[in-house]
């Protein structure tokens, strides 16, 4: 058995040193395939909740907490995927939702379909660069296209504004609520714009603060401040305080402590009641200073090396009528600052009174359902923020209310960053993939052919959409691509009638950048998984 093995490798080397051109490229095949066919699976895993009448997915995490979404980012986001290959398209969902916000399972979606195109390209003959290099191309004409599509729109037309952020809502959980929550979302982003930069929106200027009870139908836009937290009234202290100096201060109102573990011994009464009438006096003297100032509500930073106030203070702070609401985290000091128009104080040595923010009102609100809030309204010279309070039945209903306003607040600030619309369902695909059909008999070579099976790719968003609806996905299309050839630019899927209108009628419409975002985010994916050709693993 040894000896003509041993003949036959000697053979092999033999004929492999005269010619030298067959080199295994079995290996970098199989790579490529296996990277392609995990990266679909995980574009088929979100496949199914794309458009409104798309599936809502189910997550039931490690720790026991259940999700219910159809965000296309948080369902990804949540998926513990290994093979590295699927993990680019998690991060591709994840760039989505940084630049445009909505779209999240469009762009996953498309990637998947290309890959499809480039496995059949692959197994053709055709090599990855020359697929790579044609994806380009036909990314930037994409863009081009949807770019001639678009219909440019003012920030002062609210409708169209409006229009565009219901259709990103319809997709939802919630989208029986896009009639109360678009509009909302408008209202929100327009007043954070800062007339100075008009282009840029900063969503952290939108505070959205969630309160369990009630439904989503109570779900307001407050022009100011609202914690999430009670009035501490542990001594009787008002709970309403009209034409409000407000300080929002970082030290303890608490006798000092040593600043090591150590214990004092007490040994007679005398000397007991000397450290409390110091602790007192301390107490007295800082809010004396407080008092003086005018300020009468206080917002106390949560601190970890000792309380931040004790019911000595807080019987004090009550006796002089101040207001305290404690416990306020350390992240929301800069958003409070930046609404009330004050500075942070950190040392009681530095409580002055030009630092203090004015209300015309602080008052705790109390829900119908026992729950508490503190609403601060009538800021004078308030910060260009926004407060959004969302309420809900339950913690799952809440959570998914979030995560479709922050859509509908994203698709809102792509308006103000490009300020052109386009049609929605399906629409755009199938043009793009009309005139890139058209393009690629232009072009030369391997190119051409390239570019006609990525024109045919595009008709996945239609085909799918159709799907989701429950419409025969083959009739709708053709009848799609057919109005398309015949020169109705905006005709798409209307899922409501369950056949092809003009969606722009419709009002079924979604910002430029949702779209060119998508399609060159998915492109650039795509290519980048073509360009591997081995995974090496480094233990």
């Amino acid at each position: 058995m040894a000896a003509p093995a041993v003949a036959s490798a000697s053979a092999s080397r033999a004929s492999s040193s005269k010619t030298d051109t067959f080199v295994d490229n079995k290996r970098k095949d199989d790579v490529r395939m296996a990277n392609i066919s995990a990266a679909q699976s995980v574009a088929d895993a979100v496949r199914t909740s794309l458009g409104p009448k798309g599936m809502d997915k189910m997550i039931s995490t490690a720790n026991g907490e259940v999700i219910i979404t159809n965000d296309g980012a948080t369902i990804l986001n949540k998926m513990e995927v290994l093979q590295p290959a699927a993990k680019f398209l998690v991060e591709l969902s994840k760039s989505q939702d940084v630049v445009a916000g909505d779209g999240t399972t469009t762009v996953v979606v498309v990637a998947g379909a290309l890959l499809k195109a480039c496995l059949s390209l692959l197994t053709s003959g055709i090599h990855p660069t020359i697929i790579s290099e044609a994806l380009h191309k036909a990314s930037l004409k994409a863009v081009e296209v949807l770019t001639a599509m678009a219909v440019p729109v003012e920030l002062s037309d609210g409708e169209s504004l409006v229009k565009s952020a219901s259709t990103a809502l319809n997709s939802k959980v919630v989208s029986q609520y896009s009639t109360l929550l678009a509009p909302l979302a408008v209202d929100a982003v327009l007043s954070v714009v800062d007339p100075a930069k008009p282009d840029l929106v900063d969503l952290r200027d939108i505070k959205i603060v969630k309160k369990l009870g009630g439904t989503v139908d109570d779900t307001e836009m407050v022009k100011g401040l609202v914690f999430d937290k009670k009035v501490s009234h542990a001594a009787g202290g008002p709970t309403r305080v009209e034409n409000a100096k407000i300080a929002v201060i970082q030290f303890q109102i608490s006798p000092p402590k040593t600043d090591i573990e150590q214990s004092i011994v007490v040994s007679d009464y005398t000397q007991m009641d000397r450290i409390l009438k110091e602790e007192r006096n301390y107490i007295l003297g800082m809010i004396k200073k407080i008092k003086a100032t005018g300020c009468n509500v206080l917002l106390i930073q949560k601190s970890i090396l000792r309380d931040a106030v004790t019911d000595l203070s807080l019987h004090y702070l009550a006796k002089a009528k101040i207001l305290v609401i404690k416990d306020v985290e350390r992240d929301e000091i800069e958003f409070i600052t930046k609404t009330l128009n004050c500075l942070p104080i950190a040392n009681i040595e530095h409580f002055k009174a030009e630092k203090l923010g004015f209300a015309e009102l602080v008052e705790e609100v109390s829900l119908g359902d026992g729950g508490k809030l503190v609403k601060i309204t009538g800021i004078k010279d308030m910060g260009r923020t926004t407060t959004v309070l969302v309420r809900g039945s339950n913690l799952l209903v809440i959570d998914e209310a979030e995560r479709s306003l922050h859509d509908a607040l994203c698709v809102v600030r792509c308006l103000v960053n490009k300020k052109f619309l386009i049609a929605g369902g399906g629409a755009p695909e199938i043009e793009l993939s009309r005139q890139l059909g058209a393009w690629a008999k232009v072009l030369q070579g391997m190119e051409g052919y390239c570019v006609r099976s990525f024109a045919e790719a595009l008709e996945v968003i239609p085909y799918t959409l159709a799907e989701n609806a429950g419409l025969n996905p083959i009739a709708i299309v053709t009848e799609l691509r057919n109005k398309h050839a015949q020169g109705e630019i905006n005709a798409g899927i209307n899922v409501r009638k369950g056949q092809i209108t003009n969606i722009l009628e419709e009002n079924v419409v979604q910002p430029l950048l949702v779209s060119t975002s998508a399609i060159t985010l998915a492109t650039e994916c795509v290519r980048m998984i073509l360009k591997i050709d081995d995974i090496v693993t480094v233990r």
